[in-house]
């Protein structure tokens, strides 16, 4: 070429060197390809526009999806796209190899894009490249292995320090960092949210870091754009005011990556290597896609984290202290929210001091109230709505009404709130138990809204079921009535009231998760708090300790659970203090109305006799309590009361002695009928005399009473 001469084409320079130059506009989804780039992809050499179909149509499929990564890597970090792709003829065999080089340019206003690049042919892989090119397989292979590894893990964490600690586990395919570093924002300053493979204090000079400080980390977070430096040489001069911060620690490469989500850049991930590192593309895009795992678990645990410090600050707020020592009785409760969503839900509990009563002067020496409820569902709705109602049942019980007054007017208070509203979408109820307690002599009168049966452990570990009247679940009919039952709580014995999640979790309904309870309270042999313990870790398993007690870490629905004992009485002075010897004892009405309680009335007959020796003497006294109790409701028009005690000691002389007594309001006394064969009734008192060890009739003031008694066998 003579001097002065013009210089010769881009387009020529790059045919005399087998390149082709090639354009991808990606809004108009078109690629022109010179002469050369056309014979290189297979095509005759001549200039031509192809859609994004036809040249992806020229290229291996797993090359070409390869490419697609690579190209949005570049457009997201303003880098050059570089990769290999195997070309195709039209029978699916490889002609050759092309290495692609492209640039893109993206437009500031739109965020469209193009890309302006070159073909080139490969003749021989350069060294190393057999393990890291994307054609080879090795490469992609463990990296989509470990990136579906390292996704997995970081999904499952829960918490910033479980994120973390994921993170530096990672062991990325071919180059694994030795350092790694979690840079987060406060207002204008980078935090340390934390660090691996530095010594304790290392992270002093970062702490608090202006944003506007040259640091690649801060850098990052102003820009969102990640900094990969190769060398010191590469950090010093691009950072020479922060190197010396990093040049102690001995590395060799640094990538610098924004922590992004909903495009919002939150922080930075740095991962520094102990030896050089090129940064390929491939590399690049498994570190890019790591910082995005690693943005979103991130995300997701400091919400977990702010929904825990909320819940229990509701539950703080919620749940009451039991308050001062009750003289003569003690008290237990347990709470444990759902595992689902937010951890407070729908249950509660309280303890009520109540006005009037035995010591009015004395802090807790009254009578007082128990409540225990569930507001249906089990989110933050549930659990406004269980703190307004809680605050409404205490208001209504600090101002003197009995227990069926108190969900009378809480029924209608909850009614109001949530039906009384015409344009509520989320219409709630709740069932509720409401026991007012006596210390002085143990009466408990119970009102029941919907909410499963309180049950006693007596003194010698029986347990009873303890059927109460009841009315609809709270919220419901405003015009709903709810009965008193009274139940006397004797000494010794252990009052149980709970939600129906420590009934039913684990798959079971009421009937067998009652019997799983039953087994617990009557096994258990510890103090009131154990037994406490030991109802939750029974159902829910291992626990770690919540505010109010164990909060289980598998849960399927919210418990809360109330255990209330009445001390044993003792008699005696100095060394020969002793237990007072209790009765076993139930009691039950039986209504006009209601004749379906007989069959309840055997239920509790049967668990009072649970460990009698003689299993026919058992269903002999069923029988008869089932003769007497049908015998009011025909013959009288009276309601019918049971009371059944069982007396004396197992292993003490004469063996023990059962009392099964109905006492009704007439005054027409029972007497002998002879019935024929076919007559359908008239048997009951021939029973009785059969089956009876030993029976009789007592006229009272008003009404009668018929007994009888059966004595266990000693062996």
């Amino acid at each position: 070429m003579r001097t002065g001469e013009p210089l010769p084409a881009v387009g020529q320079v790059l045919a005399a060197l087998a390149t082709g130059l090639w354009r991808w506009d990606n809004t108009a989804g078109l690629v022109m390809l010179d002469a050369e780039a056309a014979r290189l992809v297979g095509m005759p050499a001549e200039a031509v526009t192809l859609t994004e179909g036809g040249i992806r149509a020229r290229f291996h499929p797993i090359d070409w999806n390869e490419i697609d990564g690579i190209v949005q890597l570049a457009v997201a970090e303003g880098t050059l796209a570089e990769a290999r792709l195997r070309v195709m003829d039209e029978h699916g065999h490889v002609i050759r190899t092309i290495r692609s080089r492209s640039k893109p340019i993206i437009d500031p206003a739109t965020g469209d894009f193009e890309l302006i690049g070159t073909f080139q042919e490969v003749t021989e892989p350069p060294p190393g490249a057999a393990a890291r090119s994307p054609i080879t397989g090795d490469w992609r292979r463990s990296r989509e292995a470990f990136l579906l590894d390292a996704g997995r893990a970081l999904a499952e964490a829960r918490s910033t320090a479980e994120v973390l600690r994921v993170a530096a586990g990672l062991s990325m395919p071919g180059f694994s960092p030795d350092g790694l570093a979690v840079f987060g924002l406060q207002g204008d300053r980078l935090t340390i949210i934390g660090h691996h493979g530095h010594q304790p204090g290392d992270e002093s000079p970062f702490l608090q870091m202006a944003l506007a400080t040259d640091y690649p980390a801060a850098e990052v977070v102003r820009t969102g754009r990640a900094v990969y430096l190769s060398s010191p040489d590469d950090y010093k001069s691009r950072y020479p005011v922060t190197w010396p911060l990093a040049e102690r620690f001995g590395r060799q490469s640094w990538a610098f990556l924004p922590l992004t989500v909903a495009g919002r850049t939150m922080g930075a991930w740095m991962a520094a290597f102990a030896y050089p590192v090129a940064f390929t593309p491939d590399e690049r895009s498994v570190l890019t896609t790591v910082a995005r795992m690693l943005a979103q678990a991130l995300s997701r645990a400091g919400i977990a984290e702010s929904e825990r410090e909320l819940t229990d600050g509701l539950q703080r707020s919620m749940l009451p202290t039991l308050g001062p020592q009750i003289p003569g009785m003690s008290l237990a409760a347990r709470y444990v929210p759902t595992g689902g969503g937010l951890q407070v839900g729908g249950d509660w509990y309280d303890m009520i001091p109540l006005p009037g009563g035995t010591s009015r002067t004395e802090p807790g020496g009254g009578r007082f109230a128990l409540v225990i409820g569930d507001v249906q569902g089990h989110d933050v709705r549930a659990a406004g709505l269980m703190g307004q109602l809680r605050i409404a049942l205490r208001a209504y019980a600090s101002e003197g009404h009995r227990p069926d007054a108190v969900l009378s007017r809480a029924s209608r208070f909850l009614h109001g709130m949530t039906y009384g509203d015409p344009d509520a979408a989320d219409l709630r109820f709740a069932t509720c138990l409401y026991v007012e307690a006596d210390p002085a002599t143990g009466i408990l009168d119970v009102a029941r809204a919907g909410h499963p049966d309180p049950a006693i452990r007596m003194a010698d570990g029986t347990v009873l079921t303890r059927p109460t009247a009841g009315g609809l679940p709270l919220g419901i009919d405003p015009d709903a009535d709810y009965p008193t039952t009274r139940v006397t709580l004797e000494p010794g014995e252990t009052l149980l009231i709970c939600t129906d999640g420590l009934i039913e979790t684990g798959g079971h309904d009421m009937e067998t998760g009652w019997k799983r309870i039953r087994t617990i309270l009557e096994d258990h042999e510890g103090d009131l708090e154990e037994l406490a313990d030991a109802l939750v870790q029974a159902v829910h398993g291992p626990s770690s300790h919540h505010t109010t007690g164990p909060l289980a870490d598998r849960r399927e629905d919210d418990i809360a659970v109330l255990l209330l004992s009445r001390q044993g009485e003792e008699y005696g002075s100095g060394d020969t203090v002793v237990i007072r010897p209790t009765v076993r004892r139930t009691m039950l009405s039986v209504a006009q109305a209601e004749p379906e309680r007989v069959a309840v009335a055997r239920q509790q007959l049967r668990e009072l006799l649970h460990d009698w020796r003689s299993a026919d003497q058992v269903d002999s006294a069923v029988l008869l309590l089932s003769e007497m109790l049908t015998n009011v409701l025909v013959h009288t028009d009276a309601d019918a009361l049971l009371l059944a005690e069982v007396r004396g000691g197992r292993t003490g002389p004469g063996g023990r002695r059962m009392r099964v007594e109905v006492t009704d309001t007439s005054d027409a006394l029972p007497h002998k009928r002879r019935p024929g064969e076919l007559a359908s009734s008239g048997r009951g008192l021939m029973l009785i005399e059969m089956l009876a060890d030993v029976w009789g009739v007592d006229p009272r003031g008003e009404g009668k009473s018929i007994w009888f008694e059966l004595y266990e066998a000693v062996d």
